[in-house]
């Protein structure tokens, strides 16, 4: 065979009779005129056909996909679409991260006041701090807590336990519920020394509950206050549970009024006891709680 095809090749140009015969019956045998340049020429025809139907299919069926390497415009979209959202993710998480230095900085009494209510925008400069009384200012001087900006005590405005309640900052109405049935304070309010909060001993197990409704920002462990659980209430006030055995609430959960979110313990560094370590804040500034509380 390959002889025969090594004949044609050679005498390329020249027409040729094939007879083709039985081996084993000898019968009639068939003549046939053989040109080797037209068979060259349905060869090379059928092979371009072949090439221009793989490349049509290539070309404009999804086929091309297949294909190592081969970049399709809706491919360079999606790229640069998750290019887009990647960027947006790291900005949401850079806004997340300031947002937990600052709560988590508003939880420990080292409050940064460099800015107020929240990160300055872009190309903005920080807001100076609201004006207090100068005997508040030099006493904020003498002292070596953190907390740069004096705290806003709420002694100057007292509110009786058997007052009317008022209407506050919308939904808040004072004083408020406190936030254990029973116990009695055992450290007072004092911005002076960084005691931000009241102390409150009370024994362990017992059902610590939010003085109003609001959201959970903060359930997590301290190294000095424990498990500790923070509640985001209306026209800023954030409340603030320490030293607790364990929580009940976690992060984003929605809560109400006296609803329990965690119970009683003697956690953190500093905790010498069984008690509730509760601190109020407004707008980053921290409040005496004595005043706000009923009953205290």
């Amino acid at each position: 065979m390959w002889s025969f095809l090594a004949y044609l090749a050679k005498h390329f140009g020249t027409d040729h009779t094939v007879v083709v015969m039985d081996v084993e019956h000898v019968g009639k045998a068939h003549r046939y005129l053989v040109r080797p340049s037209r068979i060259a020429l349905a060869w090379g025809g059928s092979l371009l056909v072949i090439a221009a139907l793989v490349g049509g299919m290539l070309v404009f069926t999804p086929l091309r996909t297949f294909i190592p390497g081969y970049g399709t415009e809706e491919i360079a979209r999606n790229a640069r679409l998750n290019t887009l959202r990647l960027q947006s993710l790291q900005d949401s998480l850079s806004t997340q991260r300031r947002y937990i230095k600052r709560l988590r900085g508003l939880i420990t009494g080292r409050v940064d006041s460099s800015w107020e209510g929240g990160p300055p925008s872009s190309g903005t400069r920080a807001q100076a701090p609201p004006q207090v009384p100068s005997r508040m200012a030099e006493a904020s001087q003498e002292s070596p807590s953190p907390h740069r900006q004096p705290a806003l005590s709420a002694a100057g405005r007292p509110v009786a336990a058997s007052a009317p309640r008022r209407s506050v900052a919308g939904t808040l109405s004072f004083p408020l519920p406190p936030p254990v049935e029973s116990g009695f304070p055992t450290r007072e309010y004092n911005a002076q020394t960084g005691h931000y909060g009241v102390d409150i001993a009370v024994s362990e197990g017992e059902y610590i509950r939010a003085v109003a409704q609001g959201y959970v920002v903060w359930a997590d462990w301290t190294q000095d206050g424990g498990h500790t659980i923070a509640v985001q209430h209306a026209d800023g006030y954030i409340s603030i549970y320490k030293h607790n055995n364990r929580l009940l609430k976690r992060r984003g959960d929605r809560v109400t009024a006296l609803e329990p979110i965690a119970v009683s313990g003697n956690t953190g560094a500093i905790s010498t006891g069984p008690h509730l370590h509760f601190e109020l804040w407004r707008n980053g500034l921290a409040q005496g709680p004595k005043a706000l509380i009923a009953g205290w």
